[in-house]
């Protein structure tokens, strides 16, 4: 997508060197825009343990490079132990997400399939190269599938601007282009859609403020940011057409986990009758997990609650206070919004109802392997 004109992905190797992987350290964003190179296994796991990566494809595709950069580092004789050692490693930063630990199962996979050292090398770029490319061509067909929903709202209301309310960042931010939520965004502008986002503020981490807003101006798509209690008001109000989230995690039976505050959204949506989408790429579904409830919540320090990081009208970078020093804070990453509330998933393959029978019917070649396959359909 673009920054200032010009056309970047989130994550990608250097060309000087494979061995050098470059991502949009997106805690400078949107004051600054830094590019960061990370060279070892422990830049990478500090990446995505500290919040410069985030969102769950792009996530997915860290991982991926992560483990290349493992393999480098690896010794010959030790090679399968200390990569596994590595997954086991990288697994241990945010546990929520499912792309993590399904790029890091496919790169070992790939990896057990070849006999020797720089082969293995070799096979764990490529996947890794992969996994990036994949990510970004299943968000845009993602796009492709969502636009058709707002073209109908479109249409309905006669070509006045279709409103879309969002949470966090599932933009191509979150990913490697294009983003999930995002995606039918931009599909629907390039088709002439009149659309306009509704952005939540997404607290503590302010990923709506800092990174939605932010990527949805230099796409030059209409948006207004919102607090993020705001948006039941909105919709109570008949400003609001439908809802797009993105997802970190979504079970095989139609349960989304998602920024904390997403199942708020939800339950305000369908008290209003608007309808509640969920955007994923195939790679963040968890053909493991029957319920929701299941899924591991990532709690995060306290000091992202009580303070707030921000630039002074002088150009500076300052962390301030905004609770009582000794304030007690309990920091929860993600909720989990049940399938009965959720219109329905946007997925690479289509839109499908969040429930087993169809989930499984439209990825019935994923669900019989479970989590271990190659996810790469023509796209």
């Amino acid at each position: 997508m673009n920054v200032n004109g010009k056309s970047y992905r989130t994550i990608w190797p250097a060309v000087h060197s494979s061995d050098t992987i470059c991502i949009i350290d997106q805690r400078q964003l949107p004051h600054n825009f830094v590019i960061e190179e990370l060279t070892n296994l422990e830049m990478a796991w500090r990446a995505i343990r500290d919040m410069h990566v985030r969102g769950a494809g792009l996530i997915g595709a860290t991982a991926g490079f992560a483990m290349h950069l493992a393999a480098l580092e690896a010794q010959e004789k030790t090679f399968t132990a200390d990569l596994e050692a590595a997954g086991k490693y990288l697994n241990d930063s945010r546990p929520t997400a499912r792309n993590l630990g399904w790029a890091v199962d496919r790169i070992l996979q790939a990896a057990a399939g070849v006999d020797t050292v720089p082969e293995k090398r070799r096979i764990i770029y490529a996947t890794a190269c992969r996994i990036a490319d994949e990510d970004a061509g299943f968000c845009r067909k993602v796009g492709e599938h969502g636009r058709a929903i707002l073209k109908k709202i479109s249409a309905r209301k006669n070509g006045d601007p279709v409103n879309i309310l969002t949470h966090c960042n599932a933009g191509w931010l979150a990913f490697v282009d294009y983003g999930s939520a995002t995606a039918p965004i931009y599909a629907a502008r390039d088709a002439g859609i009149n659309v306009h986002v509704w952005v939540d503020e997404t607290r503590p981490w302010n990923q709506g403020a800092k990174l939605t807003a932010w990527e949805l101006q230099q796409e030059g798509i209409p948006n207004t940011l919102i607090t993020d209690n705001a948006g039941g008001h909105l919709m109570q109000t008949g400003k609001v057409d439908v809802v797009i989230v993105g997802t970190d995690r979504t079970t095989h039976t139609g349960d989304v986990a998602n920024k904390i505050g997403t199942y708020l959204k939800a339950l305000a949506a369908k008290d209003n009758n608007i309808p509640f989408y969920v955007a994923l790429p195939s790679s963040t579904f968890d053909w493991n997990l029957d319920n929701g409830r299941d899924i591991p919540i990532e709690i995060r320090s306290g000091e992202e609650i009580t303070r707030v990081s921000g630039v002074t009208d002088a150009g500076t970078s300052e962390s301030v206070w905004i609770a009582g020093r000794d304030t007690i804070a309990e920091n929860y990453a993600f909720d989990i919004t049940p399938a009965r509330l959720v219109t329905g998933l946007i997925t690479e393959r289509g839109i499908v109802e969040a429930n087993r029978e169809s989930i499984h019917a439209l990825f019935d070649d994923m669900q019989r392997q479970g989590d271990h396959h190659d996810i790469s359909p023509p796209i």
